[in-house]
C-alpha cells in the first residue's frame, strides 16, 4: 500500500460536526451509514433528539467464534466557522478530525474495504460509532457499556502516540458540581447571624484538593468557585466544580467515596449541601487479558505493537471498566488536536490500515 486517496476523508473532515451540531453529526452519520451498508452491514440506529444519532454496524455472527468491536465516534470539538476545510501536502492532511478522530474512523473504513474485497463477506465484526465523545458520552456511555458483554475484544480508533503505541491505560475521571446555600446577613450589623457559603467551599477546597495523591496518579482540582453578592454581605451561596482523576480502580473507589463524605461533613453550620455529577469514565487499566489480547495482535502482524497510557479519556474507558479486553490508539498518528493546527501523518494512515486489516483477517476468518 504506497499511496491512499483521502477523498472520502475530505468529504467527512468537510462537515461540520461539532458535539452540539445534531444536523451536522448526523450528516456524517449518515455518510458512513452509505458506506458501511456497500459493505454489507446492518445498522441499528440509536435515535436522540439533542444530540446525534448512536450508530451500532453489525455484520452476520458465526456462532461459536470471537466478535470484534471497532468503537469510533463521529463528532468533533469546533463549532461552524471556527476550524473548518480540508487539505493536504506531501506528508500530512489537514483539519478538524483528521487526528481526533475521523481520521481513526477513516482507517476502520479502509480496513473493512479491504477484508471485504478480499474475502467477499465481512463477519464477526461490529463497529460502533457514538456522537458525544468530545463532551464526555454521558448519553452514549450506557449504551457501550451495555453493547460491551457481546464480544470477546475491542479497538478503539484514537489517535496512535508518536511511535505508532496503542493505549493500554487511561486515566478514569469524575466530575462534580457541589451547590452550598447559606444564609444572607449584613456582615457588619448582622455577622452571627449569617451562615457563610463562602467559608464552607473554603474549607472543600482544602478538603478536596488533598485528596491527591500524585505518587499514585490521583488528582483532584476544584476548576472553578463562584460565592458570595457583595463584601459586606455573607455568603449565602457558593458553588464549586470539580475534577478527579486517578489511574488505579482502587484510588477511583477511594475518591468516589471520599467526596461525597466531604461535602456531608463541610463543617460548617447551618451551610447545606447538594452534590450532583459523579464517575464519567471509568479507569481504564492494564490487565492480564488485554496483554493476551495485545500479545495476539503481535502474533497477527508479526511485530509487537508499542504501548503507552495517556491522562486523556475515551470510550476505551467504558468499555475496559465493562470487563472488556481493549486496546486504544488504532487511529494513525497526528498532532494539534483540539485545536486549529490539527493534522495526521500521510504515512501513518498506511502503517495503521496495514496493521488493522490484517487484525480484521483474523477476526473475520474465525480465529
Amino acid at each position: 500500500m504506497d499511496c491512499i486517496d483521502f477523498t472520502d476523508l475530505k468529504e467527512i473532515v468537510e462537515i461540520n460536526s461539532w458535539t452540539n451540531n445534531k444536523n451536522g453529526v448526523d450528516y456524517h452519520g449518515g455518510k458512513m451509514k452509505l458506506w458501511m451498508k456497500m459493505l454489507g452491514f446492518e445498522c441499528e440506529v440509536f435515535e436522540r433528539k439533542e444530540v446525534g444519532n448512536h450508530l451500532l454496524f453489525c455484520s452476520p455472527t458465526v456462532k461459536g467464534q470471537p466478535r470484534l468491536l471497532l468503537m469510533g465516534h463521529l463528532d468533533t470539538v469546533f463549532p461552524p466557522g471556527i476550524f473548518e476545510g480540508f487539505r493536504e501536502d506531501e506528508f500530512w492532511v489537514y483539519g478538524p478530525g483528521t487526528c481526533d478522530m475521523k481520521g481513526g474512523n477513516f482507517v476502520a473504513l479502509s480496513a473493512l474495504r479491504n477484508i471485504k474485497k478480499e474475502c467477499g463477506e465481512i463477519r464477526n465484526i461490529d463497529f460502533l460509532m457514538v456522537s458525544d465523545e468530545e463532551t464526555g458520552s454521558d448519553d452514549s456511555k450506557l449504551i457501550t457499556r451495555q453493547l460491551a458483554k457481546n464480544y470477546q475484544a475491542c479497538l478503539d480508533f484514537e489517535a496512535a502516540g508518536a511511535d505508532h503505541e496503542v493505549v493500554n491505560g487511561r486515566k478514569g475521571v469524575a466530575t462534580y458540581c457541589i451547590e452550598l446555600q447559606g444564609v444572607a446577613a449584613h456582615a457588619g450589623n448582622n455577622y452571627l447571624q449569617g451562615r457563610d457559603a463562602n467559608l464552607a467551599a473554603a474549607k472543600l477546597l482544602i478538603l478536596l484538593t488533598e485528596l491527591s495523591n500524585i505518587y499514585e496518579g490521583t488528582t483532584v482540582n476544584v476548576g472553578k468557585i463562584n460565592g458570595g453578592t457583595s463584601t459586606n454581605t455573607i455568603s449565602p451561596k457558593a458553588t464549586l466544580m470539580v475534577e478527579a482523576r486517578f489511574t488505579q480502580v482502587i484510588e477511583q473507589q477511594r475518591v468516589l467515596s471520599a467526596i461525597p463524605f466531604m461535602v456531608e461533613n463541610h463543617g460548617i453550620e447551618g451551610v447545606t449541601a447538594n452534590l450532583s455529577g459523579g464517575l464519567q469514565r471509568d479507569v481504564m487499566t492494564p490487565s492480564p487479558e488485554q496483554q493476551q489480547l495485545l500479545d495476539l495482535l503481535g502474533q497477527i502482524i508479526g511485530y509487537p505493537l508499542k504501548t503507552e497510557q495517556r491522562g486523556g479519556v475515551s470510550d476505551a474507558n467504558v468499555t475496559s471498566g465493562a470487563g472488556l479486553p481493549t486496546l486504544d490508539g488504532f487511529g494513525p498518528y497526528g498532532d494539534g488536536d483540539h485545536t486549529e493546527f490539527e493534522r495526521a501523518s500521510k504515512s501513518s494512515f498506511i502503517r495503521r490500515i496495514t496493521e488493522v486489516t490484517a487484525i480484521l483477517r483474523h477476526f473475520n476468518q474465525g480465529s
